[in-house]
């Protein structure tokens, strides 16, 4: 089995070899392909042949596609071991430049996006500054996925709390989830519910993209599943309840901040007092909002209160 980093900013996992699916019987228009996004940095396993210059892949939470043949560096089992194995650090800014120097003068060699995935050389530039070119504090010295070097501002870049190992083990690593079970809390479980919804609240504004994952447009399902990644969880990428994902069914009364809330075709994240984030394709408030099931709040759903149907949790 081939296996591959993703070497552009952002790039559209396919459902077929194809930009478009068949014509929608009630639009009239030909539907988008695109199923899921990879962004820079995150490894693919090759599942087959190439097809119309697109790799079949699988990615590191189960989820599987197509992938144009020019957005992915090859590489052998070793070679992407040895990729997770390094320092790697998520991006955390809606976009952050990796320039020539450490320095905002320095040409831009790649824009990233939230969730990218950088090899980070050093997090300051300024503690191995040479003569020939002196540091600048603030700037860490970074690997891209295409394996040229940067620089980035350090402040974008944050711990990597998932691996990517699911590429190739049998079983999905869920690394909170792990050290969760070896010594449960509620202090630990209050930090994951926090934090899961402050990840979230970070995508606030950003457009509604049908597929899409990072802070150039997000659908429903990547809001939900791309904040529990990046909090250690891996869940599955469609808005519904999968067997063998840590997401189980619990009561509707039960839900907490951080739960997730289902709705047919769509999902949202519970933040408490009957409100929600998710991102919508809604005319008039399309992309990541909060709403509430409250019919005194301004930002009362009607739809989708009647429409809720179950509610999951990993606790």
């Amino acid at each position: 089995m081939m296996y591959g980093i993703v070497k552009s900013s952002s790039a559209p996992i396919w459902e077929i070899p194809e930009e478009t699916q068949v014509m929608d019987t009630q639009s009239k228009y030909f539907q988008t392909a695109i199923a899921d996004e990879a962004l820079c940095g995150m490894g693919l396993a090759v599942t087959g042949r190439e097809e119309k210059g697109y790799y079949p892949v699988r990615t590191h939470y189960g989820y599987t596609g197509y992938i144009r043949k020019e957005e992915l560096r090859p590489m052998t089992l070793e070679e992407l071991q040895g990729w997770e194995a390094s320092r790697l650090m998520v991006v955390n800014g809606l976009c952050a430049d990796v320039t020539t120097l450490p320095r905002v003068q320095g040409v831009i060699l790649q824009s990233l996006y939230r969730g990218a995935l950088v090899k980070v050389l050093e997090l300051d530039s300024q503690e191995k500054a040479g003569e020939d070119l002196p540091g600048m504090p603030g700037w860490a010295r970074v690997e891209l996925a295409d394996g040229r070097i940067g620089y980035m501002r350090n402040q974008f870049l944050i711990e990597k709390k998932y691996s990517q190992a699911g590429l190739w083990e049998s079983e999905l690593p869920q690394c909170f989830l792990e050290a969760y079970r070896t010594a449960p809390s509620l202090e630990m479980e209050e930090a994951f519910r926090k934090s899961v919804v402050c990840t979230a609240k970070a995508y606030l504004g950003v457009q509604y993209r049908w597929g899409g994952k990072s802070s150039l447009g997000i659908d429903c399902s990547g809001l939900t599943s791309i904040s529990y990644m990046q909090n250690g969880v891996l869940t599955y990428r469609d808005a519904q309840l999968k067997e063998g994902f840590p997401v189980h069914n619990i009561p509707l009364e039960q839900v907490k901040p951080g739960d997730l809330l289902y709705f047919p075709g769509h999902i949202a994240m519970y933040l408490g007092n009957q409100r929600y984030i998710h991102s919508t394709g809604r005319v008039g408030s399309g992309g990541v909002v909060i709403n509430s099931f409250n019919p005194q709040d301004e930002n009362f759903r009607e739809d989708l209160k009647k429409s809720l149907y179950a509610a999951g949790s990993i606790f």
